[in-house]
């Protein structure tokens, strides 16, 4: 299965919460089937052979409740809890290495810990896209700051569309 998913290519912590999509028959959740966890830990280049379901769930749902605002840090810190990341001295010098309790959690944790480092670097910049009925999450790297879409192609052109006609249509007598 190749991923279908509207926006792939975000960093991991969103390109994870983005697993949860609308499609043209409505709601999709690529996290619904191992199939689709595959397919997105391919996607995403995780190293995920056989993705736990229940781990990547549980870090979809922490990581949506830090970025929407509304959750507590509690289960976010809970699948934190599964790993840590380890400075050692290795043969080409310093190096982390990532150490998991358990490997069902590894794709979990690193998405949990790909959105500790957007909150330090730039925490205004996650974004949900503008559109109307779009559950789409974005970190904006243009340079003004000022993305609205989770692409242009899809939601901005709609807007604009959507904009053009109201004009035209008010402008009619």
């Amino acid at each position: 299965m190749t991923d279908p998913r509207p926006l792939p290519g975000e960093p991991l912590a969103l390109d994870l919460l983005n697993t949860q999509y609308t499609g043209d028959d409505g709601p999709r959740d690529l996290l619904a089937t191992p199939r689709g966890a595959r397919a997105w830990a391919r996607a995403a280049g995780v190293p995920c052979d056989d993705p736990a379901l229940a781990p990547l769930r549980t870090a979809r749902d922490a990581i949506r409740a830090v970025v929407e605002g509304g959750g507590s840090p509690g289960p976010l810190n809970a699948v934190l809890a599964h790993g840590r990341l380890v400075e050692r001295l290795g043969p080409r010098g310093p190096e982390h290495v990532v150490e998991i309790d358990d490997p069902a959690w590894q794709a979990a944790w690193l998405a949990a810990r790909n959105l500790l480092e957007l909150l330090r670097d730039r925490p205004d910049r996650i974004r949900p896209c503008a559109g109307h009925g779009c559950v789409l999450y974005f970190y904006d790297t243009s340079r003004s700051g000022r993305r609205q879409w989770c692409s242009m192609a899809g939601c901005g052109n709609r807007a604009k569309a959507q904009r053009h006609y109201a004009r035209t249509r008010t402008a009619r007598p």
